[in-house]
């Protein structure tokens, strides 16, 4: 029997009960502390029918943050407030793992400890304005991390997560992808460092491998994947050679026989056009499972599952607006319009109140 988005699959040791993941997106509706609250706990509740639910992007600790109103995985009552999540997804039934996330150079003062700089491979300034309580704001130059530090970031993604395991989630995802600091430490227009951590590809991608390594080691490889987005110019974001980049960087990842590969199969956010990139290449020179992500409906994610392109199909905006998204799928229902005004930050509109099919 063909495979389909319906059909069961294991990503490492996480069992789904079919392929469609709910997409990491954020929502800037934590409460104090980044400590996620009942409208968090409702939200993915809602969603749970999904194959598997990768959180929105999680800040590891304080200096990881470049947003407002996000929910971190660093503090005893962030975990303790994940713990509801989880607790409720699995109770229907669900699967739900926790996206480890730090922002580098995306982030500004105001949004800091002590209103100190952000950090970055590189002093490097990102083109367009960052998003804070006092609204937008130009982006500062960030400060150039010293080798030195690296591995208290890396003990970050540690605490962060074991605080995962502690708050009951299934495994982790190591965001890698849109413009973070992983990215700008793989991808040569961010990253200009004549250390070990710059210049080569080997160099460039060490800190996401000596991530990975330590982030395996807490929580097993069978519950650890990884996002990327190799040729996704959100951010403002490029490399002089990502095709190479970033075969060398998924030939490495096999290394640690990971849960998953999440690529996000362009680029998102209008952040301007994506150079051509052959994914494909990604997809065979990958050993676990692929999943992937952009522009996926129906027809098109079971195409991808039917000729082995790919494993799973992460969706993002349907799910916003369908917390039913696998049960319309399944009877070719109508699907809800996403109000793209009420994504980032607010209450229950546009985040809780979205319909259901049989409601």
């Amino acid at each position: 029997m063909a495979l389909d988005l319906f059909s069961p699959i294991s990503l490492g040791s996480i069992a789904l009960k079919n392929r469609m993941v709910m997409a990491p997106l954020t929502r800037n509706r934590a409460g104090e502390g980044g400590v996620p609250q009942a409208i968090n706990v409702a939200y993915y509740e809602q969603r749970a029918t999904a194959g598997l639910i990768i959180t929105e992007a999680t800040p590891i600790s304080t200096m990881a943050h470049g947003y407002p109103a996000l929910p971190g995985i660093y503090t005893d009552a962030q975990v303790a407030g994940w713990e509801k999540v989880t607790d409720a997804v699995h109770a229907k039934g669900g699967k739900i793992v926790l996206q480890l996330w730090h922002v580098g150079r995306i982030s500004h003062p105001s949004l800091l400890p002590n209103g100190v700089l952000p950090v970055a491979p590189s002093a490097i300034k990102p083109a367009g304005k960052a998003f804070t309580y006092q609204g937008l704001v130009d982006y500062v130059e960030p400060r150039a991390l010293d080798a030195s530090e690296l591995a208290g970031i890396i003990a970050d993604y540690v605490h962060a997560a074991k605080c995962s395991l502690a708050a009951g989630f299934d495994g982790v995802e190591i965001h890698a992808a849109n413009g973070y600091l992983l990215d700008q430490f793989l991808r040569d227009g961010t990253n200009i460092r004549t250390d070990n951590y710059g210049g080569s590809f080997e160099n460039r991608a060490r800190l996401l491998m000596e991530v990975t390594k330590a982030v395996v080691g807490i929580a097993g490889s069978d519950k650890v994947g990884i996002r990327i987005s190799p040729v996704n110019p959100f951010n403002d974001m490029q490399d002089s050679n990502p095709q190479a980049l970033f075969n060398y960087v998924v030939g490495e990842l096999n290394q640690f026989n990971l849960a998953y590969l999440h690529v996000l199969e362009g680029g998102v956010h209008g952040g301007g056009v994506a150079d051509p990139f052959d994914f494909a290449a990604l997809r065979q020179l990958f050993k676990g499972a692929y999943l992937a992500n952009l522009g996926y409906d129906k027809a098109r994610g079971n195409a991808a599952i039917a000729n082995g392109q790919a494993d799973a199909i992460a969706y993002g905006v349907p799910f916003i607006a369908n917390p039913d998204l696998v049960q319309r799928y399944k009877t070719d229902a109508a699907l809800n319009e996403a109000d793209s005004n009420t994504f980032y930050g607010g209450s229950e509109k546009g985040y809780t109140d979205y319909p259901f099919l049989n409601a």
